[in-house]
C-alpha cells in the first residue's frame, strides 16, 4: 500500500499508533485545538490523520456519494475541495464520477496541500492545490462540483462559517453541486440544525449514515492498537444536486 510505504518509512508502527491515540483523544475532547493545528503537530500525528483518518473520509465519502446518484453524474468539470486535508473526500467523489473532474484543492497547512496533491496523484485524477482559508477560498466563476467535507467545523468563527455556508449555497442555487459532510454527533456542530433546515427549503437534502465497511488493514490494525472501533462508519451530509426542486427536498437517515 503505498500510502503505508509513504508514512511508515521513517515512522515505527508503535510510533502512530501512539500518535493516533492523542490524535484522536483531541478530535473528541478538544476539538478547538484542531482549528489551532494540533491534529497535524509532529510527524506522528501527521502520519496518523494521513493513514487512519485520510482513509475513514476516504470510505464515508465515497459510500455517501454512491448512496446519492446524482452526485455520481458527469461532472461539470471541477470539484473544489475545500479544507481539502489529505485529499481523501475529494479523491473519493472525484473517483465515483464519470468523467472523472479536475480537482482544485484548497488549505491552509502547508503539510495538507502536499498530502493532497500526492493523493489526488495516486489515484491519476488531474488536480492543483493552493493554500488558503476555507472561509475566503477564491472559487471559480464557472459551474462546479463543490465538496467541504470535515472542514466547516473547524472555522473559527462563526460569522466566516456562516458567510462560507452562504456562498456555497448560492453557487449551489446557480448550478453547482454540493456536498457538505461532518461527524454524526450532535455536540459536535451546533450550526448543524439550522443549516440543514436551510438546505431542504433550498431543495437539497440532508441525510444520517451509517455505513458497515471493511477497513484496509493498516487502519484496521490502528483502530485495534487505539482501542477504537471503525467497523461501522458513521457521519451526516447535506447536498444539493445543482438542480433544486421545487417545494423543499427532504431529510433521511440510513
Amino acid at each position: 500500500m503505498a500510502l503505508e510505504a509513504r508514512h511508515l518509512a521513517d515512522l515505527a508502527f508503535a510510533e502512530v499508533s501512539r500518535a493516533l491515540r492523542a490524535l484522536s483523544s483531541t478530535y473528541v475532547e478538544r476539538r478547538r485545538a484542531l482549528v489551532e493545528g494540533a491534529a497535524l503537530a509532529g510527524a506522528g500525528k501527521r502520519a496518523a490523520f494521513a493513514l487512519f483518518y485520510g482513509p475513514l473520509h476516504f470510505l464515508l465519502v465515497r459510500e455517501i456519494v454512491r448512496a446519492l446518484p446524482p452526485a455520481r453524474r458527469a461532472s461539470p468539470g471541477t470539484l473544489v475541495d475545500i479544507g481539502c486535508g489529505t485529499g481523501a473526500a475529494g479523491a473519493a467523489w472525484a473517483s465515483e464520477c464519470e468523467p472523472a473532474p479536475r480537482i482544485l484543492g484548497i488549505d491552509k497547512h502547508p503539510w495538507s496541500v502536499r498530502e493532497a496533491a500526492w493523493t489526488y496523484g495516486a489515484f491519476g485524477l488531474a488536480a492543483r492545490t493552493q493554500r488558503g482559508e476555507a472561509a475566503s477560498a477564491s472559487l471559480p466563476k464557472t459551474r462546479a462540483m463543490t465538496l467541504a467535507a470535515f472542514t466547516l467545523n473547524e472555522l473559527r468563527d462563526d460569522g466566516a462559517r456562516h458567510a462560507l455556508l452562504e456562498r456555497l449555497v448560492e453557487r449551489a442555487r446557480r448550478g453547482d453541486r454540493l456536498l457538505i459532510v461532518e461527524p454524526l454527533a450532535g455536540a459536535v456542530a451546533p450550526w448543524w440544525p439550522p443549516w440543514r433546515d436551510r438546505i431542504v427549503a433550498s431543495g437539497g437534502r440532508a441525510d444520517e449514515w451509517r455505513f458497515g465497511v471493511e477497513l484496509p488493514p493498516i487502519v484496521a490494525k490502528l483502530d485495534r492498537a487505539a482501542g477504537l472501533d471503525h467497523r461501522e462508519l458513521t457521519g451526516r451530509s447535506l447536498f444539493i444536486d445543482g438542480r433544486p426542486t421545487r417545494g423543499g427536498g427532504r431529510e433521511t437517515t440510513y
